[in-house]
């Protein structure tokens, strides 16, 4: 059985990762593949626990803390879950992957590259994401975007916006030093004119023809 592929989405708060999931995990479906859908942090039963945690309203971690809580989650759900749906033959799609621990963590709070790279070889060793989608959107319509849903904001959406400026360049600055792996598609379009955007992304560099 040939592996599928492991394709993650990224972003910035309010950049609409889930809308673009589902449409994507669908036009795969209709493609003919065998997909599954997670997120991080969670994805397992383990992981899920930690999010728990990590996105308390309330909860106060320092930058390393939070590094070591989302590798430890990252490490169960890439051996639980991510890895045997890629050798089962599923394309695998994830709302956020490490690049957010490098956003969020680094780029945001400051922690030290290196560690998170060292901890990211502990959990992960040469394992990376086929593709990543990066969903750019200025930081003022993120947040806009996250005050009009209903329900309750977790711990980092709530981060102040200069945070959120640190959040986007960083994604950015990723985006630019690894260009074969990851591509960024502007998010404050129409919802149609970023899904056309990415369907066309993923056929040119993973060689797929999907329904429009």
């Amino acid at each position: 059985m040939q592996s599928g592929k492991f394709i993650t989405f990224e972003g910035g708060d309010g950049a609409g990762k889930s809308t673009q999931i589902e449409r994507l995990s669908l036009a795969l479906e209709e493609a003919g593949l065998l997909v599954s859908v997670t997120r991080e942090p969670g994805g397992s039963p383990a992981a899920e626990t930690i999010r728990s945690m990590l996105l308390d309203p309330d909860a106060i971690w320092d930058p390393s803390t939070e590094a070591l809580l989302h590798f430890a989650a990252r490490a169960d759900h890439y051996t639980t879950r991510i890895a045997p749906s890629l050798r089962n033959g599923h394309w695998v799609l994830s709302d956020r992957f490490a690049d957010s621990t490098r956003a969020y963590q680094g780029y945001g709070l400051g922690l030290d590259m290196t560690a998170i790279e060292t901890l990211y070889e502990i959990a992960l060793g040469d394992f990376a994401p086929d593709l990543t989608i990066i969903l750019d959107i200025p930081v003022e319509k993120g947040v806009a975007r996250i005050l009009e849903r209903a329900e309750v904001s977790d711990r980092y959406e709530k981060m102040d916006p200069t945070f959120h400026e640190r959040l986007r360049q960083g994604f950015l600055e990723i985006a630019n030093k690894e260009p074969d792996r990851c591509k960024v598609i502007y998010a404050d379009n129409d919802i149609d004119t970023v899904t056309s955007e990415i369907f066309d992304c993923v056929e040119n560099r993973l060689g797929l023809i999907l329904q429009r």
